[in-house]
């Protein structure tokens, strides 16, 4: 019991952060809580290994990624797929609440890989290691991948300034 003690403190202490990387990924509250609610059935099965790792959060971050890069292999997703339109266009950067929905509404339009590439590396500020590590992939295919998306990024909105260190 002292097992499942310690996963229930987990959660509790975890969830603003677990449903936040959630809603970075999918762009809605409701996926956000659906991919949440997996990861932590997932989670719960697999307590003592994850409670054994370096990191528990990291473990639980490719977890709840690895979920949500699956979901998009499932028939209704591929039937079903909501798509937001990027709002008009600002001269201003790219920051403050308009900011903010004009670039989540692009996001939707990048694949869910480069989305989850994104949401790792400048929302959790991961390194290409850790952001490689959480997906399975190489760190070439993380800057690659990161690439693209700014890309792309850059021609949905081409009136925002983005650039810095830590801005997509």
């Amino acid at each position: 019991m002292r097992s499942e003690q310690e996963y229930v403190e987990y959660v509790r202490a975890r969830m603003p952060w677990l449903r936040r990387l959630a809603y970075r990924l999918c762009g809605q509250w409701s996926a956000a809580d659906d991919l949440v609610q997996e990861c932590l059935v997932a989670l719960y099965r697999h307590w003592r290994k994850a409670s054994a790792a370096d990191s528990i959060d990291a473990y639980v971050r490719t977890m709840l990624v690895h979920a949500y890069l699956a979901e998009r292999e499932r028939f209704w997703n591929r039937r079903v797929r909501p798509v937001a339109d990027v709002v008009g266009p600002s001269t201003a950067p790219l920051a403050g609440a308009e900011g903010r929905v004009d670039l989540l509404a692009a996001l939707t339009k990048l694949s869910r890989g480069q989305r989850a590439v994104l949401v790792l590396r400048y929302w959790e500020d991961l390194d290409v290691a850790q952001t490689a590590a959480a997906l399975g992939c190489s760190t070439g295919t993380v800057k690659s991948q990161t690439s693209y998306a700014i890309a792309t990024l850059r021609r949905l909105l081409p009136n925002y300034v983005l650039g810095g260190s830590n801005t997509p």
